[in-house]
Order: C-alpha cells, then structure tokens, then sequence
C-alpha cells in the first residue's frame, strides 16, 4: 500500500510532464481535498498509508487536472475574501487580484450609510457576495447578460444566504435595467452610489495564447473584450451616466495599460471624469476609478 508522500512524488510528476504550472502545489490540493486532509496534515502525516477506495476517489481528479481542467472546477470552488465561492464552467474563476477591486470597492462606500451597489457582469457572484458581507445595511445588486452565470450566481449567493440582499437581474451591461423596469416593487432606483464591474478585458487576438486552463475551461463571454479588449468596458462608460447619483462612481477592472488608455479616450459625452488607478498587488495599475461629475445645479 502506497504512503501519502508516494503518492504526493507520483502525482507531481504527472502534472510536471502535462505542464500544469504548479504541478506540487496543485497535488497537494487534490490530495488534501480527496482525503479530506489539510495541506498541512499531508506532511505530518507523510507515512499514512493510502486504501485503494481513496486512490479510486483521486485518481479521476488527477487525471482531470493533468488535462488542465482548473483546479478550482475540480474541488468544486475557491476561496474569495475570505468567503467560499463555488465555481464552474458557467462562469470566470474569481481570481485574486479582483480582491484588491473589493477592497478599494468598500473604501469608497465607507461614508454613506445605506450604500446602493450594482456588480455588472457578475459572473460567479463574488464581488457582489463579498461586497454584501462585508457591509450588510448595503443595498446590492447584480447582473449579468449569461443565464448560465446568473443559475451559478444564484447558488452562490444561496450559500452565504443572501438572497434577500442581493437582487439579480439578467442585462446587457446598464441596458435592461429600465427598458424592463426589474427595479420596480423592489424598494431600488435605477442609480448607484457605485458601480463595480470586471468584465471581459482580452483581446480577441490575444486569446489564443492564454493557458489552456484559461482557453478550454472558462467561458469566451467572460474573456473577450473585443479588438483592443475595451469593447464592453466603454460601452459601459457610455452608458452608466443615468444610473449613477450625484457624484457616483465607477469601479473597473482592466488589463495592464489599460487604464491610461480609457482615461485618454473618455468622451466628455460621458458625463464621467477619471479620478485615479487602483495597482494591484504585482503593482500593475489595474482598477480605474470614474466619477459622475457633479452638475453647477446641485452645486
């Protein structure tokens, strides 16, 4: 019978020769997920033999990882803020740095004692979710244009039970927000203190090189951004100005020179002005931050 380390040495070189980027890190998450272990418990426990039930029980998650299916879809989910979020197919994996996006997200809203939030293109229902917890007098709300990512939406937001404070309404960005009046009887207007958004920011052409974890496993809606990556993020910017109040402001999510190019292209149509970028934690300036300018009359 085969020891935990046995089969920790076998599985990181199986991963290795299917060119998983971090073949030991992700054998130790398999292992400690299919023996109900800890990281931790897999070397203070390294000569604990492995039954054959077990190995039967891993043996298709390894085989599923050594085909670069994500390691999230596997366990069946990742950790976000702190909070468990299940994830799939339906929707984008929340990746880490989107937790700087909620960071900044809830500095902003800090002062206004019943915050009024929107998550466009919700995906997975992470920032939302992490956004309610961790103020819950906020009115939240989340869309997304996907059925399939608004079914895993729902589960998740069930799980951290939630439903009576995150709406979710099926859009194309802003768009169906009015045109269907889904705010009416639900104790919301149509505009936001903040609007916090991660959506699509690939260049179409750029897609083909992203790693096969990204490319065969997440859905396309979710990546491409269309030729220059910023097709639905100024659509957005074109489009937020009715649903924001005074002084409200836009949160975003980008790719690495992305930022400087929306704040030189940003129409005055918009009715927005650019107020500053957000680095994540490698230090790329990845979070631009917009604002509704404020009109003369209310001044």
């Amino acid at each position: 019978m085969q020891t935990v380390l046995e089969i920790l040495n076998k599985t990181t070189e199986y991963f290795k020769k299917c060119g998983v980027p971090d073949p030991r890190l992700d054998a130790q998450y398999i292992l400690a997920h299919g023996l109900g272990m800890t990281r931790m418990d897999l070397y203070l426990k390294f000569d604990r033999p492995v039954t054959d039930e077990e190995l039967a029980k891993m043996r298709p998650m390894v085989q599923r990882r050594g085909k670069r299916e994500p390691l999230q879809h596997i366990v069946g989910s990742t950790s976000f803020c702190g909070h468990e979020i299940k994830c799939d197919a339906r929707a984008l994996i929340p990746r880490p740095e989107t937790e700087v996006l909620v960071e900044q997200a809830l500095l902003l809203i800090k002062d206004i004692p019943t915050p009024h939030v929107i998550d466009v293109g919700t995906g997975t229902g992470a920032i939302a979710i992490a956004i309610a917890l961790a103020r819950p007098e906020a009115v939240v709300f989340a869309c997304d244009i996907s059925d399939e990512a608004l079914a895993l939406t729902k589960e998740n937001i069930a799980h951290h039970h939630l439903e009576d404070r995150i709406m979710l309404c099926k859009s194309n960005l802003l768009d169906t927000l009015c045109k269907s009046n889904q705010l009416e009887g639900i104790g919301m207007e149509a505009q936001f203190d903040l609007i916090a958004s991660n959506l699509p920011y690939i260049p179409t052409q750029t897609l083909p090189s992203l790693q096969a974890e990204v490319l065969k496993f997440d859905p396309t809606l979710a990546l491409d951004g269309g030729a220059d990556g910023l097709l639905l993020i100024n659509k957005l910017l074109n489009t937020a100005l009715s649903h924001l109040k005074e002084g409200g402001k836009i949160l975003l999510e980008v790719g690495e020179g992305q930022s400087e190019s929306l704040q030189s292209k940003l129409l005055p149509s918009t009715g927005l002005e650019f107020v500053k970028t957000y680095a994540d934690l490698a230090g790329v300036k990845r979070f631009p931050l917009f604002r509704k300018k404020i009109s003369v009359e209310t001044m």
